[in-house]
């Protein structure tokens, strides 16, 4: 059994720590929303009175936060309040399952081993379906033998985990991964628009382009129009599996890294700004699958006027 602190018990990290929980380890939690903890602690989390409380005496410290603004200020603590690099107790394993930007993410690591820590950092991909049922890819950045220490308590929340290098690289992966996933949704959402406006069902194009050369995670899996995937959020009114705000959140990490690294991505940066308007515009709490009704609604407005 290990302990462990987790701290941020949202969407996504309120079923990781329930799996950790049913997998024998002792997790004690903490969540700056009463309900969100209350949650977990009905699943068998126990809970702490502060973040601090949650990483003192843990083995393993695990965070999911909403941005590196947040997970650098919970390390390092606000005001009066510790930080959590402080309130662990010496050569704790800090797992930082956040999405945020590579540079912050390397700078929590440093901070967390200047301390005498072991620091990982590991962005997750699945949503909350896949953070409930313990299917999440984890990206993972960190020194080898810490990748090796981190991997096992990986494994009760994920099905697969991928070492992409040192500090950062976790991150670093999972910026490229988003950005190619809204850049697919946005193509595979123009082209069921296109082919109502051409007379094709929504069945006859899916079975063309699943078998086709056309076919990708988010024509198969996440489809963006109602019937051909049953399970995708389309079905469900677009109740986000993963929000749209939260995409625009992670293309603006995208966009940062390119102008940080010189790369021109055309594709990936009008992505961007076109995720970023539809959260601008009353997307932000739909799945991002959602585009497709802006795809819609702007080729209706344009063939008016």
């Amino acid at each position: 059994m290990t302990l462990i602190g987790f701290v941020g018990l949202g969407n996504m990290g309120g079923p990781m720590a329930v799996n950790l929980v049913r997998a024998g380890h002792e997790v004690t939690g903490f969540d700056l929303s009463a309900e969100a903890l209350a949650k977990a602690v009905a699943s068998g989390v126990r809970p702490a009175g502060s973040a601090a409380e949650a990483v003192a005496g843990a083995d393993v410290v695990i965070t999911m936060l909403p941005s590196g603004r947040h997970l650098l200020a919970a390390y390092r603590g606000v005001d009066d309040a510790p930080g959590l690099i402080s309130s662990a107790r010496p050569g704790t394993l800090f797992v930082d399952c956040s999405t945020v930007d590579v540079a912050d993410a390397r700078t929590a690591a440093d901070e967390a081993e200047a301390a005498g820590h072991r620091a990982v950092d590991a962005p997750v991909s699945g949503g909350v379906v896949g953070a409930t049922a313990g299917t999440l890819t984890f990206m993972v950045g960190a020194r080898e033998e810490v990748f090796a220490e981190a991997e096992p308590v990986l494994a009760v929340m994920g099905g697969r985990i991928v070492h992409c290098g040192g500090a950062g690289g976790g991150q670093a992966a999972k910026v490229c991964n988003n950005m190619v996933l809204a850049s697919s949704m946005i193509a595979v959402s123009e082209a069921f628009v296109l082919g109502e406006r051409l007379g094709l069902t929504h069945e006859a194009l899916y079975d063309v382009m699943s078998t086709a050369s056309a076919q990708c995670w988010s024509l198969t899996t996440y489809c963006p129009v109602p019937g051909p995937v049953p399970t995708s959020p389309a079905n469900d009114d677009y109740r986000p599996g993963f929000a749209a705000s939260l995409m625009a959140k992670d293309l603006g990490l995208a966009v940062n890294a390119l102008r940080d690294t010189g790369t021109v991505a055309e594709i990936g940066s009008r992505a961007a700004e076109v995720y970023a308007g539809f959260a601008e515009d009353g997307g932000a709490g739909r799945d991002f699958s959602a585009i497709v009704e802006a795809v819609r609604a702007r080729s209706e407005r344009d063939a008016q006027g």
